[in-house]
């Protein structure tokens, strides 16, 4: 993929073509990811011991919960990569000045969904005594920081992307502050694996995602966006997508075999050879590592490469969901807890039960949940419940043109 991004700098810009209407490859991969989504939300939510153990400890976890949680791991970057490629796209309609307004103004927004929609639909405090930047907050960051540097060139884009991407791990092996203001810049920037912020009146930030990581995945997107012009060959930017993704998965590979760049935690020898397997799959995601993009993005893009013309009935379906995602995210977060709250009442639960001082969601004690199989069924339901609505809504921004809708 980085060669690609190279090569992409340095090629004559064509002639400004108004761009295809959708992208069923890329509507299917995003919906895919949104769809293996929830099933993460789902465990985090009703898994019994969700919230006192992580699903990838290699001394507790099990290989179907580590791959419950290990499929997972593309959502975040692919969601990022093709919303960079889909700001490539919706700027062939628009001049710098207007993209670069279009995309600081949808940052900003999600940074308020994040804060005021998202952290309610997680906590259901309605006191906001705890505040979560996750995934939203990484892709409104993200944007701010493309509608900037659109302003640029492609190349600059480009350089960028690539100097993040495959540097950032460079900071593993330097020692920064841990105190003051210059720890929370690099946290917040750079390196956290996940920290708490007190900020007064028992009110808490957790900073889960560090921006420019992320934002590179979506700088990366954004230039790869050239190959989805109405006037590109459409065997040439399979052949592209392909081998580029064959490349990617190639060098995460590579690197883990290697074992001494690209991921803080290194793969070890376990008590068996599927644990050991387990431990060469076992990349960082807080902060993103190198090797977890890489292993996330590869995988993808061969996926966008032979989905190019699929129109199956099955996929027409996941294309709902990826036509939609942020009416999707908000409100899978919503009906999920909702769900919960059901749960915790018929689980024999009280009212005087539905603050736990050891859990940041209320309806949500510690020690409770379910197996890791009613999770699954839990989860689909939820799919199935959300589906009708997503085809409506779907279905009403083909036939409305508000400006609003092009910010949800």
């Amino acid at each position: 993929m980085i060669s690609t991004l190279q090569e992409l700098s340095v090629k004559k810009p064509r002639v400004a073509v108004k761009p295809a209407t959708r992208i069923h490859s890329i509507d299917i991969l995003r919906g895919a990811v949104m769809l293996i989504m929830a099933l993460d939300h789902a465990r985090h939510i009703f898994h019994t011991p969700a919230m006192i153990d992580e699903p990838t400890n290699l001394a507790t976890t099990t290989p179907a919960l580590f791959f419950t949680r290990w499929i997972t791991h593309f959502c975040a970057p692919v969601f990022l990569f093709l919303s960079g490629i889909s700001a490539y796209i919706s700027g062939q309609t628009r001049s710098k000045s207007e993209l670069s307004a279009f995309l600081i103004k949808r940052g900003l927004w999600l940074l308020v969904v994040e804060i005021a929609i998202v952290t309610l639909a997680i906590t259901f405090n309605p006191s906001y005594d705890f505040f979560i930047l996750q995934v939203i907050w990484a892709i409104g960051c993200s944007m701010i920081i493309l509608g900037l540097l659109v302003r640029t060139s492609l190349p600059v884009i480009i350089a960028a992307a690539v100097i993040i991407f495959l540097g950032h791990n460079v900071l593993d092996y330097i020692e920064l502050p841990t105190e003051g203001v210059a720890s929370v810049f690099w946290n917040v920037f750079f390196t956290s694996p996940g920290k708490f912020y007190p900020v007064g009146g028992g009110k808490v930030i957790a900073v889960l995602y560090t921006i420019l990581p992320w934002t590179a995945i979506m700088l990366a997107g954004f230039a790869l966006g050239q190959l989805y012009r109405a006037d590109y060959s459409s065997a040439e930017r399979k052949r592209i997508l392909l081998w580029s993704g064959i490349a990617v998965t190639a060098v995460y590979v590579t690197l883990r075999l290697m074992n001494n760049y690209g991921d803080p935690a290194p793969w070890s020898e376990q008590k068996n050879g599927i644990y050991t397997f387990l431990s060469f799959l076992n990349v960082t995601k807080y902060p993103v590592s190198l090797q977890y993009s890489c292993m996330t993005l590869g995988p993808a893009l061969i996926i966008l490469a032979i989905t190019e013309r699929t129109k199956a009935k099955f996929s027409e379906m996941i294309m709902v969901f990826g036509r939609v995602p942020f009416f999707y995210y908000v409100c899978h977060f919503y009906l999920l807890h909702l769900m919960c709250v059901v749960l915790f009442f018929a689980s024999g639960y009280g009212w005087d039960q539905v603050v736990d001082k050891n859990s940041f969601m209320f309806f949500r004690p510690l020690q409770f949940g379910v197996g890791l199989l009613a999770v699954y069924l839990i989860w689909l339901l939820a799919i199935v419940l959300l589906y009708w609505p997503c085809k409506w809504f779907s279905n009403y921004k083909k036939t409305h043109r508000q400006w609003w809708l092009s910010y949800i």
